[in-house]
């Protein structure tokens, strides 16, 4: 009687043991850099045992048994087969986990592929997609073009990325033990990329968070060691991102950090394929790849995933593709090297306190921008100093290979919109790079950047009110005083003398003097510049120099004949029958814009504070 319910126990044990995969098949040690046999797909069969590798605290990857449940034929497209597991182990609680991406499989100690997706929100069970170690050896095989649905800031994440499971695998699926009560058939989903931002304050995670969700990507503060601050190779780079280890691309690297991370699948001794999907699908890309040590796993039925910090550059990334991210190791990829300089200054406009920020910034043409904007909100909205009423001033230069320094100038005042003043001054400065990046045809090279942004403790505004002068008359070639007074937003009138030239070939008559801020001065140029795309890097380098600046008053002669705007060409004083033939003639792919006057600008005065509106003064030339 003993021995029948001894074997009746041991039965169930083993039932059981084949229901929940529990048990470790074959592997014993993590698996190693080098040469591995790869298990041929199509000898897959529901109900075979595996075991993935990744880590779930630390760097040392342990494995988890899966239990294969079927093969999703040509799912991702024509041969591109997604292999569904269940994972037991730790994953049992844990779930499918952000970051296991490129967790690798084994069956009998041969590579099957790297577990990818996992089951869409709020699944009690840890069902798996494996991307095939076929498809991933493939990512190297492509052209360098960039793939046109590439995730950047302003898309969204791609509507078919998620896919219904087929009837028939959805049964099985069912019997490896999900549990009931789906409303509709589960989906298949890419395992989000988690995104680590250190360095960052609440409000700057609150405010750049959205774009990566966007983008069906998960952001958390995370933590970054300070040998991150190299984008150089470490020295044990060769020993690095072994099968199963966390690895992580960095975007920004420094003072402030922001580094994506996965798992890696497969290593050669030089080359790694990771994640088993893609990052942001960029193609072609340089950026940085570093070591990764995971913190601990949060558990999850909606979003699980693994907290991480960053750690030393190994190698580079390469290509972001479809099926998987490759890299190599021992490689540099460029960044972008920024220097920030951040002081707040004293009413009586001695400095209060000066902080200096150093980071270097993934290049793209996309990416750059964004990630520029973000870094100087994150720098200057966490000061101590920070008040509604404070203004910023800002002086940047831009180091670009072959080209002249560009110098760019700006004051950012409170305004009446719901924008945080530090967000108003972070979004022009991203849209210099913008520009610089975005309306060229190939990357510019950015050698260095510098900025330094000033905390001033009170609203700086000033309006330009009225101008006076004490004869309207005057002679060609004379220097004539003219008052000019603005109303600051609080405080008394400014009032300003002002000594304006009269040309000396300017025709009698009557004629205006325009007393004008920065944007009236500019608006039909810079209505110009957003209709024809440049795609020359001087001449982009060279519109970003020539741009003016909000706190500046411009005084500019008015003459009653037309000009045209083009890109950054101000054709002044046109005859009525030249601009017929251009409006006539023009090409259909480039555009200009043409104003009834034209402005002579004179010359400008330079306030310490953000100068706005405009005023016109009738002078009369004898």
């Amino acid at each position: 009687m003993l021995l029948r319910v001894l074997l009746g126990s041991a039965f169930f044990i083993c039932t059981l043991a084949a229901a929940v995969p529990n048990a470790i098949p074959n592997m014993t040690e993590p698996p190693k850099a080098g040469k591995v046999e790869l298990f041929p797909e199509d000898a897959l069969e529901p109900g075979m045992q595996a075991v993935a590798w990744t880590v779930f605290q630390g760097s040392k990857p342990e494995p988890v048994p899966v239990e294969i449940v079927g093969i999703w034929e040509n799912a991702w497209g024509p041969k591109q087969n997604i292999i569904i597991g269940k994972m037991g182990g730790k994953a049992t609680r844990t779930n499918v986990a952000g970051g296991m991406s490129g967790s690798p499989v084994y069956i009998d100690g041969k590579l099957v592929g790297a577990i990818s997706l996992r089951l869409s929100v709020f699944s009690p069970d840890a069902i798996c997609g494996i991307t095939p170690i076929r498809l991933m050896l493939e990512v190297s095989d492509f052209d360098k073009t960039r793939p046109a649905d590439s995730l950047v800031p302003g898309t969204v994440a791609r509507a078919d990325a998620s896919l219904s499971l087929p009837p028939g695998m959805l049964q099985r699926v069912m019997a490896a033990g999900v549990a009931n009560g789906f409303a509709a058939t589960p989906m298949m989903t890419p395992i989000a990329t988690p995104i680590s931002m250190s360095g960052f304050s609440d409000d700057s995670v609150k405010e750049f968070a959205p774009v990566f969700q966007q983008l069906g990507l998960n952001v958390s503060q995370g933590g970054a060691a300070g040998s991150l601050s190299s984008t150089k190779p470490a020295k044990d780079w060769a020993s690095a991102l072994q099968p199963g280890e966390p690895v992580a691309a960095v975007l920004v690297s420094g003072d402030m950090t922001m580094t994506g991370g996965g798992t890696v699948t497969y290593n050669d001794g030089k080359r790694i394929l990771a994640f088993g999907h893609p990052m942001f699908n960029s193609g072609p890309v340089e950026m940085p790849l570093a070591k990764d040590e995971i913190i601990t796993t949060l558990a999850s039925s909606y979003q699980p995933t693994k907290m991480g910090n960053a750690t030393e550059v190994v190698g580079a990334l390469k290509q972001d593709r479809h099926s998987a991210i490759a890299g190599e190791l021992g490689e540099t990829a460029p960044m972008i090297p920024v220097t920030m300089h951040v002081s707040s200054f004293n009413p009586d406009n001695s400095v209060h306190s000066t902080r200096d920020f150093h980071f270097s910034v993934f290049i793209d043409h996309k990416w750059t921008p964004y990630l520029m904007m973000a870094t100087l909100f994150n720098s200057i909205s966490q000061l101590n100093d920070f008040s509604e009423e404070a203004t910023f001033r800002l002086r940047g230069e831009l180091q670009v290979a072959g080209q002249r320094k560009i110098e760019l100038r700006t004051m950012q005042a409170p305004t009446e919109a719901p924008v945080p003043t530090p967000m108003l001054l972070a979004g022009w400065w991203g849209d210099k790079f913008n520009r610089l990046f975005v309306n060229s045809a190939k990357l510019p090279k950015l050698d260095a950047v510098d900025v330094s942004v000033d905390l001033l403790p009170e609203r700086l505004t000033a309006q330009i009110e009225s101008a006076w002068i004490s004869d309207n008359t005057v002679t060609p070639g004379a220097e004539v005083p003219v008052k000019v007074f603005l109303h600051p937003y609080r405080g008394d009138r400014i009032e300003r003398t002002i000594n304006v030239k009269i040309p000396a070939g300017l025709a009698r008559g009557d004629h205006e003097i325009l007393f004008s801020d920065a944007d009236t001065l500019s608006r039909f140029q810079n209505i110009a510049q957003t209709l024809n795309r440049i795609e020359d890097i001087p001449q982009t380098v060279a519109m970003l120099n020539d741009e003016r600046s909000n706190n500046r008053l411009y005084v500019s002669l008015i003459e009653s004949q037309p000009t045209v705007y083009s890109d950054e060409k101000v054709l002044p004083s046109l005859p009525a029958s030249i601009l017929n033939v251009m409006q006539t003639g023009r090409a259909v792919n480039h555009q200009f814009v043409s104003a009834p006057e034209s402005a002579h600008e004179q010359l400008s005065v330079p306030f310490d504070t953000v100068v706005t509106g405009s005023y016109s003064l009738k002078i009369h030339v004898n």
